[in-house]
């Protein structure tokens, strides 16, 4: 009995392009793609952001005696009036109609509104990038110095024993009433302000995530080899 003459099938060669061709069925191996050594560890970067955090929170509240000062010389007085009546003393609004106490709070919430926009560029313009814990402490430093602000402004205005003020002052004389905060909201202006400011330069300036797909997919041709 003589052997089939049938040859055997010949071994893959490779195509006029270089590439080997595709197995049986259709699929093509792709390897994966390395990670990132640095993605999902928190530990020296996390650290570091926290750091820089802390001291952003501190430099932001301490400017709050900035706040408060600038507060005191530029907001208007509220003008009173002492007299006696029926042996004891008084005290009344000079102008019942004047809009002084308006202009406090108004002072005030126009003034912090410019402090949270240059403080968060400020911290911009030092990190050039953003990150949850510098909002954060963004927004915390923000509010401690709002109340660092409205409480140095109300111990350097004049004293709030407003009978006091009017017995030294004399009847009938004018003299300015203590320095108040009616809108408690407005401790809250230099917070929103900050967020919004660094929210909108990091979006606008702030760096971009890579492509981790590089350039895309590369156009291939039937035997998997990239076109020219």
């Amino acid at each position: 009995m003589t052997a089939p003459l049938t040859p055997p099938p010949p071994p893959h060669e490779p195509s006029p392009q270089g590439a080997w061709p595709p197995p049986p069925g259709g699929y093509v191996e792709v390897a994966a793609a390395p990670q990132d050594a640095s993605y999902g560890q928190d530990g020296p970067g996390m650290k570091t952001e926290l750091r820089e955090a802390a001291v952003v929170t501190v430099v932001v509240a301490v400017a709050g005696a900035l706040l408060g000062a600038l507060w005191r010389w530029l907001a208007p007085s509220v003008p009173l009036v002492g007299d006696v009546v029926n042996g004891a003393w008084v005290v009344y609004l000079k102008d019942t109609e004047g809009e002084q106490a308006v202009g406090v709070d108004g002072t005030f919430t126009l003034l912090a509104l410019g402090f949270g926009a240059v403080s968060a560029g400020c911290v911009f313009a030092w990190r050039r990038r953003g990150g949850v814990p510098l909002v954060v402490a963004l927004m915390v430093g923000g509010l401690l110095g709002s109340v660092l602000a409205w409480r140095l402004g109300v111990w350097l205005g004049p004293g709030s024993d407003v009978i006091a003020q009017a017995k030294a002052a004399g009847k009938g004389v004018t003299f300015s009433a203590p320095l108040k905060l009616g809108a408690k909201g407005a401790l809250l202006a230099w917070s929103f302000a900050a967020l919004l400011v660094h929210l909108g330069l990091t979006a606008l300036f702030g760096p971009r995530d890579p492509d981790p797909y590089g350039q895309g997919p590369v156009p291939k041709d039937s035997y998997g080899a990239p076109l020219a």
